[in-house]
Protein backbone atom coordinates (compact mmCIF):
# COMPACT_ATOMS: atom_id res chain seq x y z
CA UNK A 1 0.00 0.00 0.00
CA UNK A 2 1.43 3.52 -0.87
CA UNK A 3 1.07 6.40 1.22
CA UNK A 4 -0.39 9.19 0.25
CA UNK A 5 2.59 12.21 1.40
CA UNK A 6 1.83 14.36 4.04
CA UNK A 7 0.18 17.68 3.07
CA UNK A 8 2.60 20.79 5.08
CA UNK A 9 -0.32 21.72 7.68
CA UNK A 10 -0.27 18.03 8.50
CA UNK A 11 3.72 18.05 9.46
CA UNK A 12 3.09 21.50 11.19
CA UNK A 13 0.23 19.93 13.13
CA UNK A 14 2.63 17.48 13.95
CA UNK A 15 5.56 19.66 15.57
CA UNK A 16 3.11 21.31 17.66
CA UNK A 17 2.03 18.67 18.79
CA UNK A 18 5.95 17.40 19.55
CA UNK A 19 6.14 20.85 20.82
CA UNK A 20 3.55 20.37 22.85
CA UNK A 21 4.56 16.74 24.35
CA UNK A 22 8.03 18.33 25.11
CA UNK A 23 7.09 21.24 27.03
CA UNK A 24 4.66 18.98 29.09
CA UNK A 25 7.25 16.60 30.05
CA UNK A 26 9.75 19.26 30.81
CA UNK A 27 12.44 18.13 33.08
CA UNK A 28 10.71 13.94 32.92
CA UNK A 29 12.94 11.93 31.05
CA UNK A 30 12.35 10.79 28.00
CA UNK A 31 12.93 7.48 28.80
CA UNK A 32 10.31 7.31 32.27
CA UNK A 33 7.96 8.96 30.09
CA UNK A 34 7.64 6.49 27.24
CA UNK A 35 7.97 3.83 29.82
CA UNK A 36 4.94 4.80 31.64
CA UNK A 37 2.79 5.19 28.38
CA UNK A 38 4.36 2.20 27.04
CA UNK A 39 5.34 2.86 23.94
CA UNK A 40 9.58 3.35 23.34
CA UNK A 41 11.60 6.33 23.79
CA UNK A 42 12.60 5.99 19.79
CA UNK A 43 9.12 6.80 19.44
CA UNK A 44 8.08 9.10 21.62
CA UNK A 45 11.61 11.17 20.01
CA UNK A 46 10.31 10.74 16.49
CA UNK A 47 6.73 12.74 17.89
CA UNK A 48 8.56 15.28 19.47
CA UNK A 49 10.72 16.34 16.88
CA UNK A 50 7.94 16.24 14.21
CA UNK A 51 9.54 12.64 12.59
CA UNK A 52 6.54 11.01 13.32
CA UNK A 53 3.95 13.89 12.66
CA UNK A 54 0.61 11.43 12.30
CA UNK A 55 1.25 9.31 15.55
CA UNK A 56 -1.93 6.51 16.24
CA UNK A 57 -4.74 8.48 18.49
CA UNK A 58 -3.69 5.55 21.66
CA UNK A 59 -0.26 6.06 21.31
CA UNK A 60 -0.92 10.21 22.27
CA UNK A 61 -3.69 9.72 24.24
CA UNK A 62 -1.43 7.38 26.53
CA UNK A 63 1.58 9.76 26.05
CA UNK A 64 -0.90 12.68 26.62
CA UNK A 65 -2.69 10.60 29.94
CA UNK A 66 1.21 10.05 31.72
CA UNK A 67 2.11 14.21 31.10
CA UNK A 68 -1.05 15.50 32.64
CA UNK A 69 -2.97 16.69 29.47
CA UNK A 70 -6.45 16.40 28.28
CA UNK A 71 -7.11 15.17 24.74
CA UNK A 72 -9.26 18.58 24.38
CA UNK A 73 -5.62 20.10 25.52
CA UNK A 74 -3.94 18.35 22.70
CA UNK A 75 -6.66 19.14 19.93
CA UNK A 76 -6.73 22.61 21.25
CA UNK A 77 -3.09 23.37 20.72
CA UNK A 78 -2.70 21.19 17.44
CA UNK A 79 -5.74 22.06 15.49
CA UNK A 80 -5.07 23.07 11.95
CA UNK A 81 -4.07 26.53 11.56
CA UNK A 82 -7.06 29.02 10.05
CA UNK A 83 -6.55 29.37 6.10
CA UNK A 84 -6.40 32.29 4.88
CA UNK A 85 -8.52 32.96 1.79
CA UNK A 86 -12.45 34.29 1.02
CA UNK A 87 -14.88 33.00 3.30
CA UNK A 88 -17.66 31.39 2.53
CA UNK A 89 -20.63 33.18 1.85
CA UNK A 90 -22.79 34.42 4.32
CA UNK A 91 -25.86 34.93 2.39
CA UNK A 92 -29.12 34.94 4.65
CA UNK A 93 -31.47 32.25 4.96
CA UNK A 94 -34.83 32.45 5.20
CA UNK A 95 -35.84 31.71 8.33
CA UNK A 96 -39.29 30.00 7.06
CA UNK A 97 -40.96 29.57 4.32
CA UNK A 98 -40.45 27.10 0.82
CA UNK A 99 -36.67 28.04 -0.84
CA UNK A 100 -37.44 30.08 -3.94
CA UNK A 101 -37.98 26.85 -6.58
CA UNK A 102 -38.25 24.28 -4.74
CA UNK A 103 -41.71 22.86 -4.94
CA UNK A 104 -43.29 21.25 -1.32
CA UNK A 105 -43.19 17.64 -1.87
CA UNK A 106 -46.48 15.75 -2.50
CA UNK A 107 -48.66 15.54 0.39
CA UNK A 108 -46.49 17.86 2.62
CA UNK A 109 -48.53 20.33 4.71
CA UNK A 110 -48.21 24.21 4.13
CA UNK A 111 -46.30 26.24 5.93
CA UNK A 112 -47.40 28.85 7.56
CA UNK A 113 -45.68 32.12 9.52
Amino acid sequence: MVRTPLTPEERRRGERLGELLREARGGRSMVAVAASAGISAETLRKIETGRAPTPAFFTVAAVAGVLGLSMDDVMTRCAPEPVAGPRPSSRPVPASGPLPGVLPAAGALPLTA
